[in-house]
């Protein structure tokens, strides 16, 4: 535990010595596993089972019935992967259940002969998984070594047994990205070979990928009929093996769907030349992220297509239409055509004409799910969308209205089904003459000596044309838009609790702040792991010194958490991303995280670091478990689903990362470069949904690069565009420390002063401190009052967004109170 500790000190920034004090927290701290077993895990366990994906049921190979004996091959089932590596995933579990267990809990009859076998050798100090400790921080296993099977071992297995279960296990996280390599996106010679063997000797088989991301599956088609079912189990947090327990032996109805197309080769997918180069990536497949492309260039090299996925049952699903200007509401029916209760997931599609612009085949504009409907029953569901909010984007100019979304003059096709793929054509619209939906400015274009060529449809056909480059002069933009200095009033006697009373405004209590006050405020404390928080948290912002809690100033303490809360406590594990994806449902998602919000309460963290919420441009990237999706709509509605379950409790969500923090491999210094098209109609777009239905309390920055700007550092896309266009109000928050760097267009202007311009509230977690009472290296005050340096307006913005958010969190605001 000593060692344990002293890494942990290490990595989270303190010194060794610490450590001991850290122990003696961990003594003395109150365990909450039995709250989050009693609070989460139905909801949990309800979640996971809802996201996992039947790919292939052939011959009713599943579900399992009450007298099979199940054979249950691959260590996976018993060294399961409950969720991926790193800030994501490493939440102190109160338990996971493994498949082996999920089984046994749901009354399956194992073959527990051969499971004897693997926990034999499972057992043995050489084949003991790793434990993925911090010790082994970006080194982490992407699978276990298989073991080796027999020809007598599987025949055995097969007199045995009625069905065959192969397991299969992947994991990635942060600092972690998938490789091209076998025992990551490849299987391994092994696992091909339990393949083959158990697919010889056996006639029912069935495979469960447990995996947060997508792997290569080209290898069923060497099996064909020899393999009757395939399930995406995805990483399912601590009740991971009770939910697939659930799906196999039909207690639940799968009806998870993708949330990515699956292609038949790595080498298909329109980015798999330019991901991964540690300088700088490409952008070239512009909007054509995943289904975008192979729906309009390349539907044979798909394996599954997007919102694929099956059922023990059967549907039909009838419509009609009401279109009012560019506003649709469809109503439809759902019934169970089948003998097996349960739900399906209504996709509708939008074919939108190609004009001058081009665009992808189809993509999909809105979705719904139905409750659980026995056989015969029936749902109307009621689906609304604005043709308006899938208004393309000219970054070029050539349809005669640059930087404006607009609607091109032709036929809109409306198209209804259950994926990408299946679907029918409901109505169509014809639009006379081209709509400007929305005009607006160019921002963030790719620099002139950055250019390169964007994928783009040529009435069908992939041609390639010059991206659009950068034409503006962004330190008159900046110039033109600096702030008003409050006039400096110094003390007056006038505390953070007398705003919240509306005895005075909050202009009157920041006018008090001196310089060196402000710039207090725009950092966290400095370490993770505050003393104002619980033990493990990532660190405070808002009150970091006496000073400002004289003022009544409260500490605000952060943590991670996308799939939990990622303390020195024991916290509820839940699903991974995609699969709280591919549940596809909203209502669910958003009651689980109510859930864990109130477990987020009683820690005393203000804000959880959650959802992640970037795109799956690629499969490599190591943290798509955290993500939702390659679709900017199912990304954004997903976020905000668990934005508005966490925030119902009074604390903070901080969705993440803004922006384009689309794979690992040095993130930090990695440059996205990408056509203002392909950020506003694919990478952006999901955060500009989720803070329109959700309104995030906080936003987080992320360590990239975008089109040459640190997003830290990046005033269009933090001011410009965040602040300015969608009129977000929240506090921004820098992933966790940031690149030095001079502003090239105020070349004196450098890190935190440089941050502040563009206003990006808090750098976290802070700076050096010193008894966590004075902090020092003061370098935003280096350029103040000096031509072109930060103004006290600047400072006092950032103050006032930071203040604001303390003063409409409900958790900080209690904080004042008391």
């Amino acid at each position: 535990m000593k060692h344990f500790l002293e890494e942990l000190a290490r990595y989270f920034g303190f010194e060794k010595a610490y450590a001991s004090e850290l122990e003696q927290q961990l003594d003395t701290v109150r365990d909450s596993g039995e709250i989050a077993v009693k609070t989460v895990t139905p909801l949990a366990r309800a979640t996971a089972a809802e996201g996992i994906v039947l790919l292939k049921n052939d011959n009713s190979t599943l579900p399992i019935n009450e007298k099979d004996k199940v054979a249950v091959f691959g260590r996976t089932a018993l060294n399961y992967f409950g969720v991926g590596y790193g800030s994501g995933g490493d939440v102190r579990r109160p338990y996971l259940i493994n498949l082996i267990d999920g089984l046994l809990n749901s009354g399956v009859q194992i073959n527990q002969e051969l499971n004897d076998v693997y926990q034999s050798w499972t057992d043995k100090p050489e084949n003991l998984p790793e434990d993925g400790s911090w010790d082994s921080w970006g080194k982490w296993p992407m699978s276990f070594p298989e073991m080796p099977l027999t020809e007598a071992v599987v025949k055995k297995a097969a007199e045995q047994s009625d069905l065959a279960l192969v397991v299969i296990g992947r994991a990635a996280g942060e600092d972690r990205e998938n490789k091209l390599e076998e025992g990551s996106y490849y299987l391994t010679d092994v696992e091909k070979d339990m393949l083959k063997q158990v697919t010889t000797h056996f006639q029912r088989v069935a495979v469960v990928l447990n995996s947060g991301n997508l792997i290569d599956l080209s290898w069923i088609k060497d099996y064909e009929d020899k393999l009757g079912a395939l399930v995406l189990a995805w990483q399912g947090g601590m009740e991971s093996g009770n939910a697939v327990a659930d799906v196999l032996t039909g207690a639940v109805n799968p009806s998870g769907k993708l949330t990515a197309a699956v292609s038949d080769s790595y080498e298909s997918l329109p980015s798999a030349k330019h991901f991964g180069d540690k300088d700088y990536n490409n952008y070239v497949e512009d909007i054509y992220v995943g289904y975008r492309y192979f729906e309009t260039f390349a539907p044979e090299k798909v394996l599954f297509p997007f919102g694929y996925g099956l059922s023990y049952t059967s549907f039909s699903i009838e419509s009609d239409y009401e279109l009012s200007g560019t506003e649709v509401n469809l109503n439809v029916s759902v019934k169970n055509t089948g003998e097996t209760a349960g739900k399906e997931v209504v996709q509708v599609y939008l074919a939108s004409p190609q004009g001058l612009l081009g665009k992808p085949a189809k993509v999909l504009v809105a979705f719904d799910k139905t409750k659980k409907l026995e056989p015969g029953e029936t749902q109307s569901l009621e689906i609304k969308f604005d043709l308006a909010s899938f208004a393309s984007y000219d970054d070029s100019g050539i349809t005669g209205h640059k930087s404006a979304y607009v609607l091109e003059a032709g036929q809109y096709s409306i198209y209804l089904g259950t994926d990408s793929r299946e679907n029918k054509l409901v109505f169509q619209h014809n639009l006379p003459e081209t709509l400007v939906v929305q005009q607006l400015s160019e921002v963030m274009a790719v620099e002139p000596d950055h250019a390169f060529d964007r994928l783009v449809n040529k009435n069908g056909e992939p041609v390639y044309e010059k991206v659009p480059v950068k034409t503006t002069d962004l330190k008159e933009i900046i110039l033109s838009e600096l702030p008003a200095e409050i006039p400096y009033s110094g003390d007056q006697g006038i505390k953070l609790g007398d705003v919240l009373k509306g005895n005075n405004t909050l202009e009157e209590f920041v006018s008090q702040l001196s310089p060196e006050e402000l710039d207090d405020i725009s950092h966290g404390e400095g370490p993770m792991n505050s003393p104002f928080g619980a033990p493990g948290n990532a660190g405070a912002l808002g009150g970091i010194t006496e000073a400002l809690r004289d003022r009544g100033i409260p500490p605000v303490i952060t943590a991670d958490g996308p799939s939990g809360i990622r303390i020195l406590r024991t916290c509820s594990l839940l699903p991974n991303g995609t699969a709280l994806a591919s549940t596809f449902n909203l209502d669910l998602v958003t009651e689980l995280y109510a859930e864990l919000g109130a477990e987020v309460v009683y820690h005393g963290v203000d804000i959880l670091l959650a959802p992640g919420m970037n795109i799956h441009r690629n499969p490599l990237c190591g943290r798509n478990f955290e993500y939702f999706s390659e679709d900017p709509l199912v990304t954004g509605k997903m976020a905000a689903a668990v934005i508005n379950g966490l925030q119902r409790n009074g604390v903070a969500a901080c969705p993440k990362h803004f922006a384009c923090n689309n794979q690992e491999t040095n993130r930090n210094r990695n440059d996205s470069r990408v056509s203002e098209r392909a950020l506003r109609e694919i990478y952006l777009k999901p955060f500009e949904i989720a803070i329109e239905e959700s309104n995030p309390l906080t936003i987080m920055t992320s360590y990239n690069k975008v089109n040459a700007v640190w997003s830290h550092y990046s005033y269009e896309l933090v001011t410009t565009i965040l602040r300015n266009e969608w009129g977000y109000d929240g506090l921004i928050l820098t992933d966790w420390w940031m690149q030095a760097s001079p502003s090239p267009e105020f070349p004196n202007l450098i890190n935190d002063a440089y941050r502040v311009r563009a206003q990006v509230d808090v750098l976290m977690p802070g700076g050096d401190v010193h008894d966590h009472k004075v902090k020092v290296g003061r370098h935003l005050l280096d350029t103040y009052g000096e031509p072109d340096g930060i103004t006290l307006g600047e400072m006092q913005r950032i103050a006032l967004n930071v203040l604001r958010f303390i003063l409409k969190c409900e958790s900080t605001k209690k904080k004042i109170e008391k």
